[in-house]
């Protein structure tokens, strides 16, 4: 890797690797954008795409941040923010989960739902958009539902979940695959105006006791329809939970469940019982 670091080292401007020098060194030797990504930051250069990030994130998180592996379970209104997020700050693997195809109903409010998507599964129009933004990240693709059964096979791997679901029932099955798994989950649910989130860390059963008593298989959502703001917010809090899960700062909304009302605009964080 010497010759590939010194040629690096000599292009880059500022410490910083623009993208045309990075499709040289894939090009020259041999390698994987993941491959020319991670020597970058290993040498402490920083790939110019996350100029930006720089305020918020160091070089030395950057690179955790290129290390690490989040599943995505869901790719509509939620997922599809959710994997955007973190495939522009630098995450360097996504594994995403969804059976379903793109359908009319999905356009006011799914990101990857266009006329030309129609009919192609979710997970598929994911990989491809987001191998336009960022080559480099490594993007593992399950057509199928998570359950009881598949959930550990799915999620191995991961250091983390991101909740997307629209199911009840699947919700408190993947909390419990990431309570075995030992990885803790960033969930979010949206209806209406009104949206939370929370985040499960392994041995706090957070979801079980929020979902406590309620035998319906879909949340509010179905009573109260989606509009596109709501999964775009709660998404992107999902997202920054994730992050600080992943770099080990700030204070994530653990045995606290964050309430939003966007019709009001009211946000209240509610203590949950450990």
């Amino acid at each position: 890797m010497g010759a590939l670091h010194d040629f690096l080292r000599a292009g880059s401007r500022d410490g910083l690797v623009p993208l045309a020098l990075h499709r040289d060194a894939v090009i020259r030797f041999g390698l994987a954008d993941a491959d020319v990504e991670d020597a970058i930051l290993s040498l402490g250069l920083l790939p110019e795409r996350y100029l930006r990030n720089t305020r918020t994130i160091s070089r030395a998180e950057q690179l955790r941040l290129f290390r690490s592996h989040v599943a995505v379970v869901g790719c509509g209104g939620l997922g599809g923010y959710v994997t955007e997020e973190l495939c522009r700050i630098g995450v360097g693997t996504l594994t995403v989960i969804d059976p379903d195809v793109f359908e009319e109903h999905n356009l006011n409010r799914q990101l990857h739902a266009t006329l030309a998507s129609l009919g192609e599964p979710k997970v598929e129009a994911v990989r491809k958009r987001t191998g336009e933004i960022n080559p480099a990240a490594t993007i593992i693709t399950r057509r199928m539902s998570l359950s009881r059964e598949n959930g550990q096979e799915l999620l191995a791997g991961a250091n983390l979940a991101v909740d997307a679901l629209d199911s009840i029932p699947a919700r408190i099955e993947l909390a419990g695959v990431c309570e075995r798994l030992n990885i803790p989950l960033a969930h979010g649910s949206v209806g209406g105006w009104y949206g939370q989130v929370t985040v499960q860390y392994p041995g706090d059963r957070t979801l079980e006791k929020l979902y406590a008593g309620c035998t319906a298989d879909k949340g509010v959502e179905q009573e109260l329809g989606t509009p596109p703001f709501s999964p775009a917010l709660v998404a992107s809090i999902e997202v920054s939970e994730a992050i600080k899960i992943l770099l080990g700062q700030g204070t994530a909304l653990r045995h606290a469940l964050l309430s939003i009302n966007l019709l009001d605009l009211e946000f209240a964080v509610v203590p949950v019982a450990e």
